[in-house]
């Protein structure tokens, strides 16, 4: 599978996303994500504004749905989505229906491994159910309070070979990650790299001239890396 380039639009202001997308079509990036912060301030709206302006972009709605699974992903897929998140905390019925929707629809079903008790069994299940893609997330608030704690907190990449390797599906793994960590993802088995927060929000955010130079050279690193041997190939 060819590498793919997705950037996180974790915004609670609508124009701030849709300003950033703009750079990062520009600079190459593969997919749009509309950011769960995004999704919580504007709805599908955040959806429908980014699919008006990309009409073939695949757009992701991290819409993290733990109930209405069927619901919630015919919302987003109406508004424009390509591919929505469901969480494996949910009920194993939710992920279900969620996945119907994804059939119904015509979208694709990512599924959502953060705080599951076994992280490659989660994996596993989530594939079991129907997911397309599994995300392997380690969860914001954890990171962050364990560090002010003074306590080692995971990263995605500790048990991401593992996970690669236990399912057939894509994998990408998300939460906590450098720009230089998320490149080699691609190494691991897992071809979809996540570029968000470290670049566009907070106080070491990148701007403009400065962020599509950095997004462009990202891009053509990872799409140079070639075809990845995805899921259980990379055991192979």
């Amino acid at each position: 599978m060819r590498p793919i380039v997705q950037i996180s639009l974790d915004f609670v202001d609508l124009q701030e996303a849709l300003k950033t997308a703009e750079i990062a079509i520009r600079a190459g990036i593969d997919w749009l994500e509309a950011g769960t912060p995004l999704i919580v301030s504007e709805g599908a709206r955040g959806v429908r504004e980014l699919r008006a302006r990309y009409q073939t972009a695949p757009i992701v709605a991290d819409l993290k749905a733990m109930d209405g699974g069927w619901q919630e992903a015919r919302i987003m897929a109406k508004a424009g989505a390509t591919l929505v998140v469901v969480m494996g905390q949910a009920h194993s019925e939710t992920v279900e229906s969620a996945v119907k929707a994804g059939r119904d629809f015509g979208i694709k079903i990512m599924g959502d491994n953060m705080a599951m008790p076994d992280a490659v069994a989660g994996a596993k299940r989530l594939e079991e159910l129907g997911c397309d893609y599994i995300v392997h997330h380690i969860g914001y608030d954890m990171r962050t309070l364990r560090r002010q704690r003074g306590q080692a907190a995971p990263t995605p990449l500790d048990q991401l070979r593992e996970i690669v390797q236990s399912v057939s599906v894509p994998v990408q793994a998300v939460g906590g990650l450098s720009i230089e960590q998320a490149i080699q993802t691609p190494s691991y088995g897992a071809p979809l790299v996540v570029l968000g927060a470290p670049l566009v929000v907070g106080e070491r955010a990148l701007h403009n001239a400065e962020l599509e130079n950095t997004l462009r050279q990202i891009c053509s690193s990872v799409h140079a890396f070639g075809d990845v041997r995805i899921g259980k190939e990379v055991s192979a």
